[in-house]
């Protein structure tokens, strides 16, 4: 029986129909939330429904474990592959010489300059609507930042860790990684995420805090 976690953008689209645009065949996130989109299956029906939610000009990001069929009428621009890692042991929160706070709506063009600036995944105006935002604050600037995407059903990904190039070497990140990942265990939920395979050092610091690979992850930007 496969695993929501084998597709989880579709499980997540699911589990927040409020953030989610399309039907039961196919789906994305509304285009100032994210750009990943989702068909349920890889029958023609779906893969037709997924490319009607594609327009003229414009491109999603497909992450799942099968291999990724594009459907008629898109293009795959770019391929990637990526882990994803499940938390396989109590996250305890790391303390650091910052305090972490939890960000708001009103922190919300600082975390967008944060995530275009590092590029840690597709970032939007309205991605931290997704789930909680952890962030340090150093001298007034937001520093490094952390927080949750995907969720659905007993799980729940840690994602958006980035930390601005002035305050990279302080461990902002991993405090921050293991804060959300405590958070997420402490509401009963599998703490889970995503890491290209060719970022070494981001999945040495995930490994270091208890997270191990599941499998790997096909990854596609399909484009009209």
């Amino acid at each position: 029986m496969n695993s929501p976690l084998d597709r989880p953008v579709w499980a997540s689209l699911l589990h927040a129909p409020q953030l989610a645009e399309g039907g039961d065949l196919a789906r994305r996130y509304r285009r100032d939330v994210h750009l990943f989109a989702s068909a349920r299956d890889d029958d023609g029906a779906s893969l037709a429904a997924l490319a009607g939610l594609v327009e003229g000009g414009e491109s999603v990001f497909v992450l799942q474990v099968p291999p990724i069929e594009v459907p008629a009428g898109l293009q795959a621009v770019r391929r990637a592959q990526g882990v994803q890692m499940l938390a396989m042991r109590p996250v305890a929160p790391l303390d650091g010489e910052e305090s972490v706070l939890a960000l708001t709506d009103e922190d919300a063009p600082e975390m967008l300059a944060l995530a275009q600036l590092t590029e840690p995944g597709p970032f939007l105006a309205r991605t931290h609507t997704m789930g909680r935002f952890f962030g340090v604050r150093i001298q007034g600037r937001l520093a490094a930042m952390a927080g949750e995407r995907m969720h659905f059903a007993g799980a729940t990904e840690v994602s958006g860790v980035c930390t601005h190039p002035d305050f990279r070497g302080r461990g902002l990140a991993r405090q921050l990684s293991s804060v959300v990942a405590h958070a997420i265990q402490q509401r009963g939920d599998q703490a889970f995420l995503h890491a290209w395979t060719t970022n070494h050092a981001a999945i040495a610091l995930y490994e270091s805090l208890g997270f191990q690979t599941r499998t790997e992850v096909q990854v596609a930007v399909l484009a009209r």
